[in-house]
């Protein structure tokens, strides 16, 4: 599993004071840029059955998505987390500008090139989700999980490789070793909308 997927977000004080990647401690900002095909993608349907993990076997958190939609009038995907840790974790999207749960839109599902725009800081803009069913714990407790469909209007362009973002999670005390306080992750798994 690459740990470029991870965003790891640095907690100082009671202040989220930077960001970075949890295997290369770089900064991270923004950007809207996303692949220039200027077509809308069409509405589809396609099972991911995508799995990943952060941390140890004995001590991780496990994301996943089961599907992705595009529909007529913006998208939806069934994802799920998974505490597989001894350590309870705060669900909190939003808290963070970039630490979401939601989907960013890359012009090729190359991981190189994913971690080279990490590590320049040039990662697109999380097009975030803004409807929850259900809506996650706000406290994600050692053994729970949750899964749900988060969803949001808007067009997707066709072509784009889409990776799934989850976050922000912030641990409640102090994270088992291995684990980050607060982090965001960002799947290595991708799929390209079809026009």
């Amino acid at each position: 599993m690459s740990r470029t997927t991870i965003i790891v977000l640095v907690a100082l004080g009671a202040t989220l004071a930077g960001f970075a990647l949890a295997s290369t401690a770089s900064r991270l900002t923004t950007s809207d840029e996303a692949p220039a095909s200027g077509v809308a993608a069409g509405p589809q349907a396609v099972a991911l059955d995508w799995r990943e993990h952060y941390g140890a076997p004995d001590e991780r958190i496990v994301f996943s998505v089961a599907s992705l939609e595009v529909t007529p009038t913006g998208w939806r995907a069934r994802i799920g987390v998974e505490n597989a840790s001894s350590a309870a974790w705060e669900l909190d999207p939003g808290a963070t500008p970039n630490g979401t749960f939601g989907l960013q839109l890359f012009s090729s599902g190359d991981v190189e090139e994913f971690k080279d725009r990490n590590a320049a800081g040039t990662l697109p803009a999380v097009r975030a989700a803004v409807r929850y069913e259900p809506e996650p714990p706000k406290i994600l407790e050692p053994g729970a999980s949750w899964e749900g469909q988060i969803s949001a209007a808007g067009a997707l362009l066709a072509g784009s490789w889409v990776r799934v973002v989850f976050g922000t999670l912030i641990a409640v005390g102090k994270p088992p070793e291995g684990l980050d306080e607060v982090l965001v992750w960002i799947t290595d798994h991708t799929h390209q909308l079809r026009a």
